[in-house]
């Protein structure tokens, strides 16, 4: 499948289509089991040289991507359980008796980074209490389906695949127009929202939440700079995600002609790159 959208604001990616799917898909990119990997990097790899990634509740990659991409909590499943991880994403868990010998078992592993991280602390959040309220707050759902797929949209037939969203990574100038173009036919102007949460979780579960609205809104995301720092080689230092919920991209995609994108302010943001 073509994108009007992706023609008219230059994209110099693809967009990426995530597909749910009980049939295990061939000659896709996957994690090794239990092994760690950022999901989001498969969506860059996706992006950027045309690969098919698929994850199921065995290849998610890491605790947060499973959470990000509909595989239930798996935060539980965390070193220590949800209790260690409120701690590793605050202030750390060097004082908790029961996670810090969780932490030293890390560091006699070899494991310096994630061993300094779990201690010390992400200090994303303020506090682990704070951190307990985010986790609620958190649209976390268990999918239907056994398998998460990502490919470029020239790669998917909509008659076929379940499509739950379309992102595309790109700069300021093309976000802002994709917050244009989502807005362009409708009542209101808060079409668009951006989460605080894992690159991946915007990608994912943050994405179904709106497939149950009325009116599904855009994402932006990658303001994750654990994501951010990931990604970095394969995305470049001047990128953001926009996911639009499938319903929402066929909208602006309908939207492209005789818009803004056709009229000279657009135009000549665009020629002034080249």
């Amino acid at each position: 499948m073509k994108s009007m959208i992706a023609d008219a604001i230059k994209l110099k990616t693809q967009p990426v289509a995530l597909v749910w799917t009980d049939k295990e898909p061939e000659k896709a990119t996957r994690f090794k089991p239990q092994n760690w990997g950022c999901v989001v990097s498969v969506f860059a790899a996706s992006a950027t040289r045309g690969l098919t990634g698929a994850f199921d509740r065995q290849t998610y990659g890491c605790w947060g991507g499973g959470v990000g991409l509909g595989f239930g909590n798996q935060y539980e499943s965390f070193p220590g359980g949800v209790e260690c991880f409120c701690r590793f994403l605050s202030t750390g868990n060097e004082d908790s008796e029961q996670g810090r010998p969780i932490g030293e078992g890390m560091k006699s592993q070899g494991l310096g980074r994630l061993a300094d991280d779990f201690l010390l602390g992400e200090r994303y959040i303020r506090s682990p209490e704070d951190t307990r309220r985010f986790l609620e707050s958190l649209p976390i759902k268990d999918i239907p389906a056994k398998f998460v797929v990502v490919k470029p949209l020239d790669q998917v037939n909509p008659e076929k695949d379940e499509v739950k969203n379309v992102t595309f990574f790109t700069d300021p100038d093309g976000v802002s127009a994709l917050v244009i173009l989502a807005n362009h036919g409708k009542p209101e102007a808060e079409n668009v929202l951006v989460p605080w949460a894992a690159a991946c979780q915007v990608l994912g579960i943050y994405s179904y939440r709106e497939l149950e609205r009325e009116r599904p809104r855009g994402l932006i995301g990658m303001t994750d700079i654990s994501a951010r720092k990931n990604v970095r080689a394969t995305l470049g230092e001047n990128v953001l995600s926009f996911t639009a919920p499938w319903p929402l991209f066929q909208e602006m995609e309908g939207h492209v002609a005789g818009s803004f994108l056709q009229r000279p302010t657009w135009l000549a943001l665009l020629q002034s790159k080249e």
